[in-house]
């Protein structure tokens, strides 16, 4: 007799399911491979967690539109890329790297008939392998400053007794500082409150994010990558 599915007793994954058969039986000939990411896909999900979806696509504008509804009380995210576009984007490392590498390597296939989202995995993986220390040193500065403009902003709006404003910019700079961090150390997170966690910027004032600010600046200066520069430097490396 055959075991039963652990799976199915998780009614997020009871959904995934659904959510990934009617979208197999809509667009039979769209769909190349559907699969979770996030914490389904790590095993760890609660009774509050998402369902993140993706559906990959043989070619653009093909199969479901990309959406985020509820069913049965369980937010559904649901994203939709062409196959190739998704490559592209496994071969391409931005400063949002730290957050977005997660889906790449660790997405749990639901539909995948010609192991499409191990190729995935395998794209990504390979670009970072050829991938230079230095490349990541570049986005790592990229991303310092964004954190030191957001910093700078939330500063201006405390004194102008801007509260809500102000949190929304240390939030924003908390977030891209852990990216510096990330990128520096090529550490991937599993999303943004991971991310501001794992790197201990979660709970950080805003003299303690300034102090952190300059640490890195000099960081990234050792590293070969300074943030300031004159006119002349600019379009240097």
């Amino acid at each position: 007799m055959a075991e039963p599915n652990p799976y199915l007793a998780n009614p997020r994954w009871v959904v995934a399911e659904q959510v990934a058969d009617a979208a197999r039986r809509r667009y039979p000939a769209g769909v190349q491979a559907i699969g979770v990411h996030g914490s389904l896909a790590h095993g760890d999900d609660t009774d509050t967690s998402d369902v993140d979806l993706v559906v990959v696509t043989y070619k653009a504008g093909a199969g479901p539109r990309p959406v985020t509804r509820r069913v049965d009380g369980i937010l559904v995210d649901l994203g939709v890329v062409a196959a190739e576009e998704y490559l592209q984007h496994a071969r391409t490392l931005t400063t949002s790297w730290p957050v977005a590498a997660d889906r790449y390597v660790t997405t749990k296939s639901i539909y995948d008939p010609d192991g499409w989202l191990e190729r995935l995995r395998d794209t990504h993986l390979g670009r970072l392998a050829e991938a230079k220390s230095l490349e990541f040193t570049t986005l790592a500065r990229e991303a310092w400053c964004r954190a030191s403009s957001a910093h700078a902003r939330a500063v201006r709006l405390t004194q102008w007794y801007e509260t809500d404003a102000a949190m929304l910019m240390i939030g924003e700079a908390r977030l891209n500082a852990a990216m510096v961090v990330g990128l520096i150390t090529r550490t991937y997170f599993r999303n943004s409150a991971d991310a501001v966690k794992r790197t201990g910027l979660a709970g950080v004032d805003m003299t303690e994010l300034g102090l952190i600010l300059r640490d890195q600046a000099k960081e990234l200066a050792n590293r070969g990558r300074p943030v300031d520069a004159t006119v002349s430097q600019i379009f240097d490396a």
